[in-house]
C-alpha cells in the first residue's frame, strides 16, 4: 500500500491510497485507475511523492478511501460511495512536509517517502480503465528510526502497511533471510 501524492492544478496535493505498485532499483511501477485525480495530475504535471505508511496509520489510509480529488465526482464513484475532498491532509490528519526535488509535498508520518519523476504513463489496450505509471525515484527520505546506517533500511524495524484483498495488515513474524542478507 502507498500513498500516492500528485500535484493539483492550483498547486495542492492530492493524496490517492495506491494498492499496485512493485520497485526493480530505482524503477517503481504503478497501477492506477483512471476516473480518479492522480493519473490526471500525472499526465499534466510528471512529478510524485510515493509515501510508505506503516501499520500504525491505517486508519488514516481508510479515511482518504472513500475520497476523491475529482469535482464533480465521477458517476461510477458516486455510484460506489465516493465524496469530493480538496484537502487530503486535512481529511486524512496527516502532515505535509516539503520535498527537495519535486513540487509535491510528502507525508510527514510515512516511514518512507520517495520523490519520482515519471517516466511513462500508458494505459493498457486490454484495461482501457487502468494506467500503468513507471516512475524512477529521484529521492529517499526515511525515518531515523528504521535506519541500519545512512544508506540502508532496517528490516528488523521496518513495517510496510499492506493492503491485502481490501483489508489491511502489517508483516508478520521474521521466517529467515536469504544468503545475501546483511543484517
Amino acid at each position: 500500500m502507498i500513498l500516492l501524492n500528485t500535484l493539483n492544478e492550483d498547486g495542492t496535493v492530492n493524496i490517492s491510497p495506491i494498492s499496485s505498485s512493485w520497485a526493480l532499483g530505482d524503477i517503481i511501477v504503478l497501477g492506477i485507475g483512471l476516473n480518479g485525480k492522480a493519473a490526471e495530475n500525472l499526465d499534466r504535471h510528471r512529478e510524485c511523492v510515493i509515501n510508505l505508511p506503516s501499520p500504525s496509520m491505517w486508519e488514516n489510509v481508510e479515511r482518504l478511501a472513500p475520497t476523491t480529488g475529482k469535482n464533480p465526482v465521477p458517476e461510477a464513484k458516486l455510484d460506489m460511495g465516493f465524496n469530493f475532498e480538496k484537502d487530503k491532509f486535512a481529511a486524512s490528519g496527516l502532515t505535509p512536509a516539503v520535498s527537495h526535488q519535486v513540487k509535491p509535498a510528502r507525508i510527514r508520518e510515512c516511514p518512507l517517502q520517495i520523490e519520482a519523476e515519471v517516466l511513462s504513463l500508458r494505459v493498457p489496450e486490454h484495461s482501457p480503465d487502468f494506467a500503468i505509471v513507471e516512475t524512477r525515484a529521484v529521492r529517499v527520505h526515511a525515518h531515523r528510526s528504521i535506519l541500519l546506517d545512512e544508506n540502508r533500511i532496517d528490516p528488523s524495524k521496518w513495517s510496510p502497511l499492506i493492503y491485502n484483498f481490501r483489508h489491511y495488515f502489517g508483516l508478520g513474524e521474521r521466517l529467515g533471510k536469504t544468503f545475501r542478507a546483511e543484517s
